[in-house]
């Protein structure tokens, strides 16, 4: 039920985003701001006050990964990104959102 709820909402913003004449501009922001906090919370994390925080921290960058994996499908949908540079893109981020996915699970293992 969600990936078909997932698909609907998709489908709906990128006919949005045809709709709206200053779209590149708007689009670039969204995945500026989610792109780069991934890295800014990971910084944060490594001063977290405690293992909760940590986790805490690591679960934000977690989101915020995979909405920019969203803007990243929307933009690439919407023909503002070239394929090479969308796979490439999508793959590394892949590759933080496994990264981020087994050290939240080694935290919380380390908790109990």
């Amino acid at each position: 039920m969600a990936t078909d709820l997932q698909e609907l909402s998709y489908r709906y913003a990128l006919r949005i985003v045809k709709l709206d004449e200053k779209r590149h501009f708007v689009l670039s922001k969204q995945i500026l701001r989610s792109g780069t906090a991934i890295g800014a919370l990971v910084a944060e994390a490594q001063y977290a006050q405690s293992s909760a925080d940590f986790i805490n921290k690591l679960h934000i960058a977690l989101k915020e990964a995979n909405e920019t994996l969203y803007w990243l499908r929307l933009i690439h949908g919407s023909g503002y990104l070239p394929e090479k540079l969308y796979l490439s893109l999508r793959r590394e981020l892949e590759s933080i959102i496994r990264v981020l996915t087994k050290s939240i699970i080694t935290m919380k293992e380390k908790q109990k």
